[in-house]
């Protein structure tokens, strides 16, 4: 991946350098390569317009949704959705205005207009790299982006053939970088046999090792090889990450299981943490017991509905995404807190945050975090957990439970006084 380095030389400012709050302390250390947040939004008439410049908005995304009342709308937003991919033709352009929420793809009737402020983006297409050799799809993508209106960003999804040998470099980057502003893939590591084949096929950018494969790690890899296609030709655009609600198995099997909820937010986190800048949750489950082509839903019409604890689990992690969001939106730092972790560490508001999980290197267990220098030290807050970790000799100790714990701790810079 190509690296630009920006260190943080301001402090004591309004508004620090990230564009959200202020710095009052120092944190001398290089950042990572930033095309999130407010600014990249900023370049687009239709996001600027629609809001998405707030430090406090981050695009959390449903697949093939459909929505037919306001109180379908209120449902999702209430598990923390905002966006939708993915329509019934009839559906009226006032749902998404008088309920706040955005519309990603073309013009769904005639009641969609040019200035209709909801609608954000341009849902070019998706999977095209695993239904069309690479030059049929580098055309199919060309034409459509030539038609997209050019005030909207243009989403396109891939399959992990863009992160994987299967595909030459020269055909993978152009696919990436050639026709979008939004980026993602889609691998349902926790759910498809990929993981369990003999003989395993090592076949990526970056390790996932068969024994580790089926982990919230993976899920993470998947962003960080897809950066470092996108860095390619020197230029970044928003790369976002698919999660299935229930299962992203094909339709004529095999079945291997859903995703837990625990898994479900963990391979949210890692996503986060390998600097996704937008979540999409696959929204069918099309094998197994628990099917539906809409599982959100069901969820609400459905008593006892056998997806709701995965459900719910999306709108808890959400909940936790729309509450870090000033925090998200930032641009973070480089920082290695100790071997066997993924972290991602930022500054907001005079205070640091540390995310943190198990990498796939290694089991679960107690990890030592090696905190950057700059920190006030004393006591660090784990965020949602209504607890607090002591900070020793600039570390934290503390236990993953499983491959898909994290853990948020929010740490006060130096002259910042105490956690709240």
């Amino acid at each position: 991946m190509a690296v630009l380095v920006v260190t943080l030389l301001v402090a004591d400012r309004d508004g620090g350098p990230d564009g959200a709050g202020p710095d009052t302390a120092l944190l001398d250390l290089p950042r990572v390569p930033w095309e999130g947040g407010p600014e990249y939004w900023a370049r687009f008439p239709a996001t600027a317009d629609a809001g998405w410049t707030d430090p406090a908005f981050f695009p959390v995304v449903s697949w093939f949704n459909g929505i037919s009342s306001d109180e379908e709308v209120r449902y999702d937003r209430s598990l923390g959705f905002n966006t939708y991919i993915g329509m019934d033709p009839s559906t009226p352009y006032s749902l998404f205005a008088d309920n706040d929420v955005y519309w990603i793809g073309g013009a769904l009737n005639e009641t969609f207009t040019e200035d209709s402020r909801n609608w954000v983006g341009t849902f070019l297409d998706d999977e095209v790299d695993g239904r069309f050799p690479p030059d049929e799809a580098r055309d199919r993508l060309a034409q459509l982006r030539e038609s997209a209106p050019a005030d909207r960003p243009a989403y396109a999804n891939f399959t992990q053939t863009v992160v994987s040998r299967d595909m030459t470099d020269d055909d993978a980057e152009a696919l990436i970088n050639d026709y979008t502003d939004v980026v993602s893939v889609d691998m349902y590591w926790y759910t498809i046999p990929f993981c369990d084949w003999d003989p395993y096929r090592a076949v990526y950018l970056l390790p996932v090792e068969q024994e580790t494969c089926r982990t919230a790690s993976s899920y993470g890899t998947v962003v960080e090889m897809l950066r470092q296609r996108d860095a390619a030709d020197g230029e970044l655009q928003a790369t976002w990450q698919f999660v299935e609600v229930l299962n992203g198995g094909p339709g004529e099997g095999p079945f291997l299981g859903n995703i837990e909820p625990d898994q479900l937010r963990g391979a949210v986190m890692s996503s986060l943490i390998h600097e996704a800048r937008g979540i999409v949750y696959f929204n069918q489950s099309l094998s197994g017991p628990c099917q539906g082509g809409n599982v959100i839903r069901l969820s609400q019409v459905q008593e006892d509905f056998c997806g709701a604890a995965q459900v719910a689990a999306a709108g808890e992690v959400n909940a936790q995404i729309h509450e870090l969001a000033p925090v998200l939106n930032t641009q973070s730092y480089e920082h290695d807190a100790g071997p066997g972790l993924d972290t991602m560490l930022k500054a907001h508001d005079g205070y640091a945050y540390l995310f943190a999980m198990v990498d796939g290197s290694g089991p679960p267990g107690e990890r030592r975090l090696d905190l950057p220098a700059g920190l006030a030290g004393g006591e660090a807050e784990v965020l949602f957990e209504d607890r607090t970790v002591p900070v020793v000799d600039g570390r934290i100790t503390d236990t993953f439970t499983t491959e898909s714990t994290y853990h948020v701790y929010r740490i006060p810079l130096e002259g910042t006084g105490e956690p709240a």
